[in-house]
Formats: structure tokens, C-alpha cells, sequence
């Protein structure tokens, strides 16, 4: 939902009445993952994606329903023939060859509150699960640790609280089932949608040259806080790196030495000077970031190892160094160069294979 989360807040804030659709369940290969949002307005304007065209034809017609009811809906969609010529326009068609499950429910006024909070919580990059109950709707956030909304019923809060709380701390989005006890001694089972927003992973560029550029704009593309560092000031301003969340002027081993790394994060060093390069993968090399990887040509790459392993550098560290940087595509430009180290982060992250989808068999996202 974070991705649609800007129209989502003008609409809220414009006061217009509209149904949200997710994706909470998936089995086997889908086009887009848990959490996928589309919300259709009640004037039947759309915004978001929950397959990528095969199921919101029939998505846009049970939120229209929801529309008129206020009830929340829950309907599967298996993997079917792909939609003829000849089929209506909005016919649904699942054909990746997986199940989804989606859930579909009015926002209104009165519904709208935690959602609003729970999004202007995760613009403003705080840690948020949003957690709603399925069977009404209900929503209940935890941000950072905090609680905003609820069902009203004390108990099931506490539950939902405990859950969602749990689930952010893994990263997690999912469904859960939750027990609700009853005035007779009783109890009822409640399903919970939890979403765990976390704060986005970061992108650490070192070297503030014109590739940085393409790859600060990559970076954002998918998702990163993005961070162009160099010592040189003449080169490393915010006016060169606009796409960047912020330019820094350090060296790049003292800013890396002082800055949280995990294994979210992504450090690319594209000075390709020793004086530069030496130190600061040294650093990066005994962080726990994903993917550390360094530009240069291979004569400059024989020379760092020699220079890394002169500064106590184990064969263990090294091997993790991605170097000359990014995938064999034939980049030349800063922007096909930005392009090749993307999609060699995003590799992997996935642990995909890298080889063209036509020489590969089974399950597209399987990876995913």
C-alpha cells in the first residue's frame, strides 16, 4: 500500500469515499507480491496494481460492491486461461499460474483515521504495521512503539498490538489469527492483515562523480535512501545529486565508520582511486552490508585486492566484494552503467540466476 500511499492521503484528505484492495495471500508465481494495493474511488477512478492487468477488472467490480454495502469482501483468484479478443474488457484472467487472495474494503471518514495516521507515520520514515481485521475492517497501527487506533475491545487490541509489534520487528507482512475472547466465557477467531512498513534500506555511493548521479537516480527508482559521500566539496553538492536524499562531504571511511549498516544496505564505491577506495572498503568490507561492490577496470581491481590484502584484508571479506561492479551488460554510459549494478543488487538480494528468462524454466518469480 506504501507505494499508492500519496493518493491515498489526498483522497482521505479530500474527504472522497473509496474502497482499498490487497493482496494478502499468495501461492505459487504471482506478478506482484503481499501488501499490493489498488483502490478504486467511488467515481470508479483506479490507482494502483494488484496483478499487473490479469485480476482488477474483476478487483474494480467487487470494490464497487464494497461501495454500496460497506462490507469488507474477501475473494480468491486461481490461475486460469488468459482473457481472448473477444472477452469483456474487465474480464479477469489469472494466468502466471499462482492463487492470490484478496481482501477489499470501504474507506470512508470514519475508517480513515488509523489509515491516515499509519501512512503520515510512514512518510515521515517511521517504522509502521498496520494491522486490519479482515472479518471488519477494523484497524489498529503500531508506530515505532506506539499504538494509534483499535477495534474497540481491549483485549483484541492487546493481541493485534502484541502481534503486529512482533511482525514489524521481522520485517514481516502477513496474515495472522488472533483469538477474541467473548462476555459468555467464549471465544471468536479474528484474521488480521498485518503490513510492516520499515524503514526503507540505504544506498551508500561513494565518489561523488557523473555516475553517482545515474545511480542516485536508480537508487531511488527502487526504494533506497540514498547517500552520495566524497571529501571533495567541489564536487559533492546537493545541486550535482539532486535524486539523492543527502550529499555529504567526508572522507568516505570516516562517514562509513560512523554510519548504521546492515544487511539491508547497499555500498557502491565508484572513485576508483586508491587514496579513496583502500580505506573505505576496508570499512565496508567488515560491516554486515548485502552488497559492497567497487568500479574500476580489472587492472585497477588487481591492484586494490593487492592493496586490501596489504591492509589485513581476509580471502573471507574479499569474496564479497562485487568487482568490477554490476552484471555483464555491455554498459558504457553512466546511466547503463547505473542499470548493470541495479540489477546486480536486486540479483542478489533474490539469489536469481541472471540468465535470460527465455533460457530459464519454471515459476517466473519463484525467487521473489
Amino acid at each position: 500500500m506504501r507505494d499508492i500511499a500519496g493518493e491515498l492521503l489526498e483522497w482521505i484528505e479530500a474527504g472522497e469515499h473509496f474502497a482499498l484492495a490487497s493482496v494478502i495471500s499468495v501461492r505459487g508465481s504471482a506478478p506482484r507480491g503481499v501488501g499490493a494495493a489498488m483502490a478504486v474511488r467511488s467515481d470508479g477512478t483506479v490507482v494502483g496494481s494488484l496483478s499487473g492487468g490479469c485480476v482488477e477488472g474483476a478487483v474494480h467490480a467487487l470494490a464497487m460492491e464494497t461501495l454500496a454495502t460497506g462490507e469488507p469482501l474477501r475473494e480468491s483468484f486461481t490461475a486460469v486461461q488468459a482473457p481472448t479478443a473477444d472477452s469483456a474488457p474487465l474480464s479477469v484472467g489469472l494466468t502466471c499460474g499462482g492463487d492470490i487472495d484478496v481482501h477489499v474494503q470501504p474507506v470512508d471518514a470514519d475508517r480513515a483515521t488509523t489509515l491516515t495516521a499509519a501512512l503520515r507515520a510512514e512518510r515521515d520514515g517511521h517504522r509502521v504495521a498496520l494491522a486490519r481485521v479482515l472479518e471488519t475492517g477494523a484497524a489498529l497501527a503500531v508506530v515505532d512503539s506506539d499504538r494509534l487506533g483499535g477495534t474497540g475491545d481491549t483485549d483484541l487490541d492487546e493481541r493485534i498490538t502484541a502481534e503486529s509489534g512482533a511482525m514489524l520487528e521481522q520485517d514481516v507482512t502477513g496474515l495472522r489469527e488472533v483469538c477474541q475472547p467473548r462476555a459468555d466465557g467464549g471465544s471468536a477467531d479474528r484474521t488480521l492483515f498485518v503490513e510492516s512498513w520499515s524503514t526503507p534500506p540505504r544506498m551508500l555511493v561513494f565518489g561523488a562523480i557523473d555516475h553517482a548521479a545515474a545511480l542516485a537516480r536508480m537508487g531511488k527508482f527502487l526504494g533506497y535512501h540514498v547517500t552520495v559521500c566524497d571529501a571533495r566539496a567541489v564536487f559533492a553538492t546537493a545541486k550535482r545529486f539532486p535524486d539523492a536524499d543527502e550529499v555529504v562531504v567526508k572522507w568516505p571511511h570516516e562517514y562509513l565508520a560512523e554510519t548504521d549498516v546492515d544487511s539491508r544496505t547497499v555500498i557502491c564505491v565508484l572513485t576508483h582511486e586508491a587514496r579513496f577506495d583502500v580505506p573505505v572498503l576496508r570499512e565496508a568490507l567488515r560491516s554486515r552490508a548485502g552488497y559492497i561492490g567497487a568500479l574500476g577496470s580489472r587492472h585497477t581491481h588487481a591492484d586494490r585486492i593487492r592493496r586490501l590484502r596489504d591492509d589485513g584484508a581476509g580471502e573471507g571479506e574479499l569474496s564479497r566484494l562485487r568487482a568490477p561492479i554490476g552484471l555483464d551488460l555491455g554498459a558504457r554510459t553512466p546511466e547503463e552503467t547505473a542499470v548493470s549494478i541495479a540489477a546486480e543488487i536486486v540479483a542478489l538480494r533474490t539469489r536469481a540466476s541472471t540468465l535470460p528468462l527465455t533460457h530459464t524454466s519454471g515459476p517466473i518469480h519463484a525467487h521473489a
